[in-house]
């Protein structure tokens, strides 16, 4: 798998992470999710491009640098 981190500096609080993670899941449901709420990344463990996770989390309504 491979690792891809993302600059989300929408990410506001627990409930962004939440719906971040359950978004890039219901997609990519063998992904191993982290997002910090404190510096605004995502990181993901997945077999999915870093275009794909980039545009599910637009998708859920946020921003990615």
């Amino acid at each position: 798998m491979a690792v891809v981190q993302l600059k989300v500096p929408s990410i506001a609080c627990d409930v962004c992470a939440k719906t971040i993670t359950e978004g890039i899941l219901q997609q990519e449901p063998d992904s191993k999710v982290a997002v910090d709420v404190t510096s605004k990344t995502v990181r993901v463990e997945t077999e999915a491009s870093e275009e794909s996770i980039r545009q599910i989390i637009t998708t859920v309504g946020h921003t990615v640098d």
